[in-house]
């Protein structure tokens, strides 16, 4: 059996980390989670680095493990391409590399300038599988829900506020930061849970009507992959969302599902988007491939990891 010690630089809520655990431990390895490196044992067989910058001296120490370097995102502004460039050039080479897709991929530029040994994998965002047969056991209490990082709404209060006067209720689930909360105090169409265990989030997002999905329409984020909305299609909910790259990608993969409405518009088109959703889906067969499971059986990071074990 082996163990594989997996090192986030940061506590950010990352839902990957209990789909990899479920996988690696099905196939009868385990897990370990580390928020700081040096608290890896120097006897490490397997170290997985969710990057962040890697500590070269901490890859140094743990040169006996296979290390895999997992990219689930470019950098942000400011400076953005700079700490791209900065990771390329400064991070210690590891044995494999996870991309979430091919323009983060791109985006980082691994390989692009000389020959390039390591190999990688894509590894897309999934969901749990119980989210595609939980169902609703009541008609819903709001008309839409939004899920997930709450401070990026800072960038559309204005369109929360238009929410409240086309007389549509607002559910948010998760963390609301007291900046914001001051800034929604006054809004009373909108209700939040607070967070909420992940086993409990199918069923505060089935009290609503549809998924919200809101993203700034900046990369690297109009590129990446909106875990939210995913989750909001696997349980049966149509989505509006603003328009960006991805966004438009997947309204067109699931079509009729997704709507795309602008940040700028009206009430009254607001009204009008929510009248025209269509029915929660109760069968989402169909939507396998949106599972965890799905997005890792196959990885070849399993066999750089375990061998014929894997």
């Amino acid at each position: 059996m082996i163990t594989v010690h997996f090192v986030q630089g940061t506590r950010s809520y990352l839902p990957e980390l209990a789909a990899y655990q479920a996988h690696i431990e099905g196939l009868g390895h385990a897990v370990q989670l580390h928020t700081q490196a040096h608290t890896v044992p120097d006897g490490a067989q397997a170290v997985w680095w969710i990057c962040g910058r890697v500590p070269p001296g901490q890859a140094r120490r743990l040169k006996g493990a296979v290390q895999v370097h997992e990219y689930a995102s470019a950098s942000v502004a400011p400076l953005a391409w700079l700490k791209d460039r900065i990771k390329r050039w400064q991070q210690p080479v590891p044995h494999f590399r996870v991309f979430q897709s091919e323009w983060v991929r791109q985006r980082m530029g691994f390989g692009d300038t000389v020959p390039e040994a390591v190999p990688y994998a894509l590894r897309d965002m999934g969901v749990p599988d119980a989210f595609l047969t939980a169902q609703a056991l009541q008609p819903p209490e709001f008309d839409l829900v939004y899920l997930g990082e709450m401070r990026r709404l800072r960038h559309f209060v204005p369109l929360l506020r238009t929410l409240g006067q086309a007389g549509l209720r607002l559910l948010l689930v998760g963390d609301v930061p007291p900046a914001l909360q001051q800034r929604l105090a006054a809004l009373g169409h909108i209700q939040n849970t607070g967070r909420v265990p992940q086993s409990q989030v199918p069923a505060q997002l089935l009290r609503a009507r549809a998924g919200l999905n809101l993203m700034p329409d900046v990369l690297p984020v109009s590129e990446q992959t909106s875990t939210k909305l995913l989750e909001y299609l696997a349980l049966g909910l149509p989505v509006i969302s603003n328009p960006y790259a991805w966004a438009q990608r997947t309204a067109l993969a699931h079509a009729g599902r997704v709507q795309l409405l602008g940040v700028q518009a009206s009430a009254a088109q607001w009204q009008a988007a929510v009248q025209r959703l269509p029915l929660r889906q109760t069968d989402r067969q169909h939507l396998q491939s949106l599972r965890w499971s799905h997005q890792l059986q196959g990885l070849p990071v399993w066999a750089a990891l375990f061998g014929a074990d894997r």
